[in-house]
């Protein structure tokens, strides 16, 4: 009679099978018993992507070669339900210079450790593919894959600025005009402010004040924005000062306001991560002059470097937890005068209650007049929370910060509640 036999490939799916003679291990032999144990403690081929259910996504494939285009985003949205989740699943090469980064052409594949957690590593000995061909000139340098799509919040990277105080813009020198027969200023065109007395600021920023940004729960003034209209260099000092217009993002006009020129470097690389637990927050504005809110939009969290927020901060965004009506118990709220009389007692002691008076209320002694108001109940309830999308932070001030929407499965609204990512 046969016996059920847990060969060495079924215990260790993970390992190289061992060499072993036949003539030495007979089809009917039983296992050795830490063998057998093997095959109760460890998963069963079929059973390993069961492990990171919960993990990969379900379309995940097992091989992908990557595009010109990717993103880390969009490479880890194929391999895993949650891509701000990707730092868990990359195996890194440490023996390749800059592991982490990721080209176009390299080929990534989907592995699994012995504990039946998975990977996802490049291919080939985990080396990057890197294409020699006869050239005369190299004109660019193949650029690794960003995490984001950076062309979407490349305008918003160092522009525009939120300041706390509102006399830091309020308070700057001001363009007061132009040359005469001229009503804007736009790229090499000159323009009057009042006052620049200091020579040392050879370049200045033109700010335009814009919107508050308030917190939607106290009212209270997170920042104030400032556009950026355009950079200047200073010609000559003095009351009124001259500068030009060196590059401009909008024409310069009377009442913009001014600061010297500051060179920041822009952030342009971020590692995703769940904001941390117990750190939520709204949407109080939307960047870009749009009204509905959609993937690669930028939106505006009541929430910035003081609260904790930093680079790379992943949200979800929820909407639900307001009070709605409900339509079929609304409708006992319709009076069907044929059926129903203030003469009958059900009238007054049933469902109905009063809620007050059409007129002035009359004297206590009076007979209970027939303006009284009388309604019946409207029941509602409290709508459910549900997701709506997606957002990562890439730029933080001190009490607001910017964040980019990459998912959205709905319209997402202002006032909509952000908060960490659901497990």
């Amino acid at each position: 009679m046969h016996m059920p036999v847990c060969s060495p490939s079924q215990a260790a799916p993970f390992r190289r099978r061992p060499q072993l003679a036949p003539e030495w291990v007979p089809e009917w032999a039983p296992a050795p018993l830490p063998l057998l144990l093997l095959c109760v403690l460890l998963p069963w081929p079929g059973g390993v992507a069961a492990i990171g259910a919960g993990l990969l996504n379900p379309d995940h494939p097992q091989r992908y070669t990557v595009q010109p285009g990717d993103t880390l985003w969009s490479i880890a949205g194929r391999f895993l339900r949650d891509p701000w989740r990707w730092q868990e699943v990359w195996e890194s090469n440490p023996g390749v210079d800059n592991p982490n980064r990721i080209f176009p052409g390299d080929a990534l594949e989907l592995i699994y450790r012995g504990d039946g957690s998975p990977r996802v590593q490049r291919a080939d000995g985990g080396m990057p593919v890197v294409r020699l061909s006869p050239r005369i000139r190299v004109t660019e340098i193949e650029r690794e894959v960003p995490s984001i799509p950076v062309n979407a919040i490349a305008p918003f990277l160092s522009r525009p600025v939120v300041v706390e105080a509102p006399g830091e813009i309020d308070n700057a020198p001001y363009v007061a005009g132009f040359p005469e027969g001229r009503i804007l200023a736009g790229i090499r065109d000159d323009f009057f402010v009042r006052k620049i007395l200091d020579a040392r600021a050879g370049r200045w920023e033109v700010l335009r004040p814009g919107r508050t940004y308030r917190d939607p729960e106290t009212n209270e003034v997170l920042g104030y924005e400032a556009l950026f209209v355009a950079e200047a260099a200073l010609d000559r000092t003095g009351d009124p000062a001259t500068l030009r217009v060196l590059r401009s993002a909008l024409e310069v006009q009377v009442g913009d306001r001014l600061r010297p020129a500051r060179d920041e470097t822009a952030v342009r690389s971020f590692l995703p991560q769940p904001a941390p637990h117990g750190l939520e927050g709204q949407i109080i504005a939307v960047l870009g002059g749009v009204t509905q809110i959609g993937q690669f939009d930028i939106v505006v969290l009541n929430r910035g470097g003081s609260d904790g927020v930093e680079l790379g901060h992943v949200f979800e965004v929820f909407r639900g937890g307001n009070l709605r009506r409900d339509p079929v118990r609304s409708r006992q709220a319709d009076w069907n005068w044929r059926n129903e009389t203030p003469l009958d007692t059900s009238f007054w002691f049933g469902e109905w209650r009063p809620t007050g008076w059409r007129r002035d209320r009359p004297d206590a002694n009076a007979p209970m007049p027939l303006q009284r108001q009388i309604r019946r109940p409207l029941d509602q309830f409290i709508v459910p929370d549900s997701r709506s999308g997606v957002i990562m932070v890439f730029r933080i001030f001190p009490r607001v910060s910017f964040a980019l929407v990459m998912t959205a499965r709905q319209a997402i609204q202002v006032g909509e509640i952000v908060a960490r990512p659901r497990d």
